[in-house]
């Protein structure tokens, strides 16, 4: 694992242990659980969706390629429809603020790196360097 793949993928370790203790609680009835289902899914299907995007991500390289910056920011993605903004209105929310703000911090942590990842991997090709495995290219 490269050093600069490394807060990336602890914050989608972060998003993948966050999300089996919402499903583990949600199959328990442990409160606070998410409901069962919302309008648009089930959330059992949805947690595996998102746990398997963000393992997915973390084993093709999570900064490595369009495939693992892809899927990274995916992953981020699919976890902010449990732990985004709306959170905060939720009913809940004394109870699951801890999640909740550690989800967008990982988040913004993937997000944040797939973009930086990027804008080296344009530098490099705009000064005629060969993007390397990282993206990042050569270092004049």
């Amino acid at each position: 694992m490269l050093i600069s793949d490394r807060p990336i993928t602890a914050a989608l370790a972060t998003l993948v242990v966050l999300q089996l203790i919402m499903l583990t609680a949600l199959y328990a009835g442990v409160p606070p659980h998410p409901p069962a289902a919302i309008p648009l899914f089930g959330m059992a299907p949805f947690l595996g969706a998102a746990i398997s995007t963000a393992i997915a991500a973390m084993v093709t390289g999570p900064n490595t390629g369009r495939a693992g910056r892809g899927l990274s920011g995916f992953a981020a993605l699919l976890a902010l429809v449990s732990f985004g903004p709306q959170k905060y209105f939720d009913a809940q929310i004394g109870l699951i603020w801890p999640a909740v703000v550690t989800g967008q911090l990982a988040a913004i942590v993937i997000l944040t790196q797939i973009g930086r990842a990027a804008r080296r991997q344009i530098a490099a090709a705009a000064n005629g360097f060969p993007a390397t495995e990282s993206g990042a290219g050569k270092v004049a």
